[in-house]
C-alpha cells in the first residue's frame, strides 16, 4: 500500500526547546529604566491579535506567560482609558486603540500614499498585492490591496507574519547589513510551516544571496500549501531597501514561470514608484 502523505496544513512536531513567553521576554530585561508594567500592558494589547473572539483573563495568561493578577491590572486599566471592553469577564478591544496604529500610519509618507498604487497593481494582475517593513524579525503589513482570499488566515493592515518563509519577508531580509542577517539567523525560530518550508540556516542564507543578485524573492508553498508570491525591494532616496512589494496567487492558476514574466515587469515598476515617496 502507498504511505499515506503528511497532511498540508499540519507543521513538523514541535521540538523539545521552546520559545520564551512574552513574560520571560519581559522579564529577563535588566535595563533599570525599563517599565515592565507598560511592556505587560502592550503585550496584553497585542494577545487580542488574530483573534475575532472575546478573551478572558486566562486566555490571555496563557498566551503571554504574565500572571492572571497582572493581566487583570492591565486590562481594567485599558479599561478605565477606553481602550478595552468587558462584558463579565469577556475583554475585547474597543475602536479607541486604532488609534496607537493610525500615529504610525499617519505619519508615514510611504503608508499614506502607497494605497492607490497597490490598487493598480491588484487591477492590472488581477491579485492581491501588499506591502510590507520588516520589524522585530517579522513582516509587517502596512498596507494591502485584496481581490480576493488566497490565503487560509485573513491577511490585513497590521498583520504579522514570518519572514524567512515569505517572499517579503526574503527580499527585506536579503539587503540586510551582514552582521543584522548573522544576528537575525542566530535567534529565528525556524519551523516548517509546510513540508517546502526551508528551515536550514546555511540553505536560507544561500538563497537570500540569490534574491539578493536577482532583485526579487519568489515564495513557492513554503508559507501555505497552494499559494505562491513574488516581491521585490522598495528603496528610499539612499538606496536602502525600507520596505517589500508583493503579489500573491493560487498556485493551480499562477505558474513560477508566470510570476517571473507576467507579474514582475509590473511589481517593479510599481516599487519604483513608490520609492519616489520614500525618503
Amino acid at each position: 500500500m502507498p504511505k499515506t502523505p503528511p497532511s498540508p496544513t499540519k507543521a513538523a512536531p514541535a521540538t523539545a526547546e521552546q520559545e520564551p513567553t512574552i513574560s520571560e521576554q519581559i522579564d529577563a530585561l535588566t535595563d533599570p529604566s525599563f517599565m515592565t508594567s507598560l511592556a505587560r500592558g502592550l503585550a496584553v494589547v497585542r494577545a487580542f491579535s488574530d483573534s475575532r473572539k472575546p478573551q478572558t483573563i486566562a486566555n490571555i495568561s496563557q498566551k503571554t506567560g504574565i500572571p492572571r493578577a497582572a493581566v487583570r491590572r492591565c486590562l481594567h486599566t485599558l479599561r478605565e482609558l477606553g481602550y478595552v471592553d468587558a462584558e463579565l469577564n469577556n475583554f475585547s478591544l474597543r475602536p479607541k486603540v486604532l488609534t496607537l496604529g493610525y500615529s504610525y500610519l499617519s505619519s508615514t509618507p510611504l503608508t499614506v500614499s502607497a494605497q492607490p498604487y497597490l490598487n493598480n497593481i491588484s487591477r492590472t494582475l488581477n491579485e492581491s498585492s501588499s506591502l510590507a517593513v520588516l520589524d522585530d524579525g517579522e513582516v509587517l503589513y502596512v498596507a494591502r490591496a485584496a481581490t480576493s482570499r488566497v490565503m487560509s488566515v485573513a491577511l490585513n493592515t497590521g498583520s504579522r507574519l514570518p519572514a524567512y518563509c515569505t517572499s517579503l519577508g526574503r527580499v527585506m531580509l536579503a539587503h540586510l547589513p551582514p552582521e543584522q542577517l548573522d544576528q537575525y539567523l542566530e535567534s529565528a525560530r525556524l519551523r516548517p510551516m509546510t513540508e517546502h518550508t526551508v528551515v536550514q540556516p546555511k540553505r536560507l542564507r544561500d538563497l537570500l544571496a540569490g534574491v539578493r543578485q536577482a532583485g526579487y524573492a519568489i515564495n513557492d508553498q513554503e508559507l501555505e500549501l497552494g499559494l505562491r508570491s513574488i516581491a521585490v525591494p522598495v528603496r528610499g532616496a539612499s538606496g536602502t531597501v525600507l520596505a517589500a512589494l508583493n503579489v500573491g496567487a493560487q498556485a493551480s492558476r499562477v505558474s513560477v514561470e508566470q510570476l517571473e514574466k507576467e507579474f514582475l515587469p509590473v511589481l517593479l515598476r510599481g516599487a519604483q514608484e513608490l520609492s519616489i515617496l520614500l525618503p
